[in-house]
């Protein structure tokens, strides 16, 4: 059964810089895109970022566009999440998910549903 674990998160003042990263385990060999996602408080869970198995592509929100980065590093089963330049309105668990990359996953990669596993999530508080 594939777990996620996600890390890095924490507080941190207006304008600076946290690293995410989502470690999967459990999981044989296949084709997994990964996304990013992020829960204010009383707000729905809202895409990030996401990036495909082979981290040529990589999709943003527009809100954090420019601002975070995206990547992977396969041979460690980990997907890291770059975020520069924070906001208050920032601040929510993220949480990391992946799933198969089917030619579904480039059209819906900003929906739920083509993620299969979740990780518990990380708090980001930026103060401002």
């Amino acid at each position: 059964q594939v777990q996620l674990v996600e890390s890095g998160g924490g507080l941190v003042q207006a304008g600076g810089s946290l690293r995410l990263s989502c470690e999967a385990s459990g999981r044989t060999f296949s084709r997994y895109a990964t996304g990013w996602f992020r829960q204010a408080p009383g707000k729905k869970r809202e895409f990030v970022s996401a990036i495909t198995w082979n981290g040529l592509r990589k999709y943003y929100a527009d809100s954090v566009k420019g601002r975070f980065t995206i990547s992977r590093d396969n041979a460690k089963n980990t997907v890291y999440l770059e975020m520069d330049s924070l906001k208050p309105e920032d601040t929510a668990v993220y949480s990391c998910a992946d799933g198969l990359e089917t030619p579904d996953f480039y059209v819906y990669y900003r929906e739920e549903g083509p993620y299969g596993a979740w990780g518990q999530g990380t708090q980001v508080t930026v103060s401002s």
